[in-house]
């Protein structure tokens, strides 16, 4: 058993609790996910308490409703399996969310973005993109995508029907770099759309990622723009570039969003070729 407390005490100051610059805010999200993946299991942590404000929880103050004060946005999906708050341990009033099934981009995401952005004021330093594994959007889009018949299965509805859409791009892409990187017989494998819907997932927030800088641009006011996929199982944040153990699990690790079409590329050749997705191709 653990507990995740949310607490407000006078005599406990939240001074710092916003970080300065981009970089303090970066450190604070995989800080924050890597207290929450230590709680319960085989860790030692039991009970986490995150201390808020008044104002936070919208308790009435002399000066009226909170301003909101966010340091960071957060696109992702709406997996209630996916609690964004919790995975970074964060507290009401320190993240801008904005959530959707896949995590796709649209012009009405975008604007929510936008908005952010143009209003937060100089409380926020970065916007990133959080996947998460086993998503059941992306894996709509691999399925049809293995099987183009069950794509007719979604034609009595046409909202879902886009999301798969947007998706489909990504998996063909996902699909091209694990052909590219381990061979046109990697289909066989009996891992095979499990590792496509991982390395898809990895990809879309990439490609998420790095439309949102490219169509924001001089109006992101240069705030970085990064991308991380949180594993349902481990608890864990991460994107699993560098070589890991077979064992092991990745550090939690967020990433700067691919610059470029080239960037992208190589991106999804690194993921295609991680331990991560080897393991999942072996299963």
């Amino acid at each position: 058993m653990f507990e995740v407390t949310y607490r407000y005490d006078p005599a406990h100051p939240l001074e710092g609790r916003t970080p300065r610059g981009a970089e303090e805010a970066w450190l604070l999200l995989e800080a924050g996910n890597r207290a929450f993946a230590s709680l319960g299991g085989g860790s030692d942590a039991r009970s986490r308490i995150v201390y808020v404000g008044p104002e936070d929880v919208g308790l009435p103050e002399p000066s009226g409703v909170p301003t909101q004060e966010p340091f960071a946005v957060v696109l992702g999906c709406s997996d209630a399996r996916v609690p964004t708050e919790l995975i970074f341990d964060r507290a009401c009033n320190e993240l801008f969310v904005v959530r959707v099934a896949g995590n796709i981009i649209s012009q009405e995401l975008l604007g929510s973005i936008d908005y952010a952005v143009e209003h937060m004021g100089e409380s926020l330093k970065l916007i990133a993109v959080l996947g998460h594994s086993r998503c059941g959007a992306v894996t709509a889009a691999v399925d049809a995508y293995l099987k183009p018949a069950g794509y007719f299965g979604l034609t009595t509805s046409h909202s879902i029907r886009s999301i798969v859409n947007v998706l489909f791009r990504v998996v063909h892409g996902a699909a091209r770099a694990l052909a590219t990187v381990r061979g046109d017989d990697v289909t066989r494998l009996p891992g095979y759309r499990a590792a496509l819907t991982e390395c898809s997932v990895f990809i879309n927030a990439a490609l998420t990622a790095s439309i949102v800088r490219e169509e924001l641009g001089p109006a992101a006011k240069g705030l970085p723009v990064i991308l991380g996929v949180y594993d349902l199982a481990s608890r864990l944040v991460h994107v699993p570039l560098a070589p890991t153990s077979e064992e092991g699990e990745p550090p939690p690790h967020l990433l700067e969003a691919p610059h470029g079409r080239e960037a992208l590329k190589l991106f999804a050749s690194q993921v295609a070729n991680s331990a991560h997705i080897t393991r999942l191709l072996r299963r």
